[in-house]
Formats: structure tokens, sequence, C-alpha cells
């Protein structure tokens, strides 16, 4: 670490901040304006940090609003409910001060109950757009998407099917978390197509990601979580693969085990409570309601993998 930054010292919301950064770390210290409240200091890893990284630092938080401080070269800040429609419906700009601090909105990192909406930052500079969500820490995590390895900016599209799975990445000191669409399958009974997800959160330590899969049926507004792991490697840059599976009911009663790996799946198995095969990255057998299946591929390497549990 270097010599500490004083990136802003003011009041926020009846109390007093600084916020330091030394390279490594951001450090905010925030005691009450008036009385004898105890103060707070909290820290939170940022080395490695890009412009992209650091467009915004939480200033403050209160009565479930968080307040934001963004970088200088922030040209325009809106907050984003990625449960709303897309387009100008679903968003609000956000006023700043001088000194770049936003007004305050509801924040996602501190709603309890049934998830009913879920608000991004959407931060626009000289490079493009790009979308983040308050987790709990002292900077928001920056929402990408694409094949591991080729990732972009989301969209808000990319993230409103799977907005509220966001949840079980908060308070685990995450960077970024990406969502790729890694297969789509067509249903038995011509029943649509569905799609088939995973998302990864990166940490800025480096470990502990947690990877999410979801399964996205026709019709249906939002994803549902069939799988989750953490410290896995899949859908990671390194080892851009996974398989997942699903019991779906179809409209005619029947149903199913679904399963998809990501294109490079020479074949999957079943095992369990239910037995079949496919070759390619596509599966779809009958099975029993209830059923309590295993799940194994192999990839077109010839190595074996696991389903996501």
């Amino acid at each position: 670490p270097g010599p500490p930054q004083l990136l802003y010292a003011g009041v926020v919301d009846q109390s007093r901040v600084v916020l330091l950064y030394d390279g490594l770390r951001i450090a905010r210290y925030a005691e009450a304006k008036e009385g004898t409240r105890g103060a707070a200091l909290d820290f939170a890893r940022v080395d490695g940090a890009t412009a992209a990284d650091a467009d915004a630092v939480v200033l403050g938080r209160s009565d479930g609003n968080v307040r934001y401080l963004t970088a200088p070269w922030v040209r325009t800040v809106a907050v984003r409910d990625l449960l709303k429609a897309s387009g100008a419906a679903g968003t609000t700009e956000l006023t700043r001060s001088a000194d770049g601090v936003t007004e305050p909105f509801a924040s996602p990192a501190l709603q309890s109950g049934a998830c009913r909406s879920w608000n991004v930052l959407e931060l626009m500079d000289r490079t493009g757009t790009r979308l983040a969500t308050d987790l709990g820490e002292l900077t928001p995590a920056r929402l990408t998407a694409g094949r591991p390895g080729a990732v972009r900016d989301a969209s808000a599209a990319d993230w409103s099917p799977l907005a509220c799975s966001l949840a079980d990445a908060r308070g685990q000191g995450v960077r970024s978390v990406n969502s790729w669409r890694y297969a789509r399958q067509s249903l038995p009974g011509a029943s649509g197509t569905a799609d088939w997800l995973c998302t990864r959160a990166e940490t800025w330590r480096g470990g502990g990601p947690r990877v999410l899969a979801q399964f996205h049926a026709p019709g249906q507004r939002f994803g549902s979580v069939v799988a989750k792991a953490e410290n896995a490697s899949a859908c990671g840059a390194k080892d851009p693969h996974v398989l997942a599976g699903a019991l779906w009911k179809s409209a005619g009663g029947d149903w199913y085990l679904l399963a998809a790996g990501a294109r490079d799946t020479a074949s999957i198995r079943a095992t369990g409570g239910v037995s079949g095969s496919a070759q390619g990255s596509l599966l779809a057998v009958r099975a029993e309601q209830g059923a309590q299946a295993g799940l194994e591929g192999t990839l077109e390497g010839g190595r074996e993998i696991t389903g996501l549990r």
C-alpha cells in the first residue's frame, strides 16, 4: 500500500464521513454529527481495481437507502429497477452534488422478505455504460454477461430474469457477477424453448466464487436456481464448463429430467432415480415427480464432469 489518499470528507445523513484509499484498500470512518452514538470503521479490499471497478464507492446507508460517491470520470448516474419494464420506465436519473455524492435510493442489500425490486446503478462514462449493484460492501459489484473469458458489461435485459438471485452473493466480498446463457433447450411436447444460465460471483480476494445454475422456462418471468456451488471452477475463465439439471412438468402433466451442458459437452448421463443418456449437450428423459438423480457428462476432449448440485 501507498500513502492514504483522501477521497471524501464531509457530512452524510447526519454523520461525519471520511473515505480513504491506499492503493489496496478503502477505509470508511463515520461518526454521528451530534450525540454520543458509536463510530463505524469499515474496510474493503480493492487491489487490482480498474477504472471500471472504481466508478462508485458507498458513502453511507440509512433507513434502507444507500448513497454513493461517484468518480470524476462518471458522466451520468441513474438507478434502475431490474424487475420493472426495460427502457426509461425502469430508470430514474440520480442527482449529484458538486463532489459527486448521489441522492439516496433504496438498496437491495438492505431489503428483507420477498424480492419485489432490485435496484442497480447505471453508470456512464466515456467508455460506455455499465451496471453495478450494492451487495453490502463498500464497493458495488459490477454486473457482466457473456461466455467466460469473453465477458462484456451487462445490459438490464441480461439480468432482469436473474436479479433476485443476486441476494445469494450479499456480504461475500464480491467484485463482479457474470451471467452466461450457456445452453438453449427445446422442451418436450413442443412446449417452447428454455434457457440455461450460469451466474458466477468473483471476489476481491480471488477465492470463494459462488456459482448458480438457473433454468428459465418459457412463459416464466424469472429464472429458477436449480444448483449452486462455492469454490467451484465451473463457469470460470479457467474452466468454462458447466452441467446442471432440473425436474420439469409439461403442460400435459408429464414429468421430465432436463439437463444441459455447455456447447463442448459430448454426452450426458443420468444416474440414480432416473436412468437415461444422450449424445451432445442436452438431455430430456421421462421421470417421476420428486425423483432424485445424478448427472455425469463427458466433454469433447474426453474429460469427465459432474452436475452442479
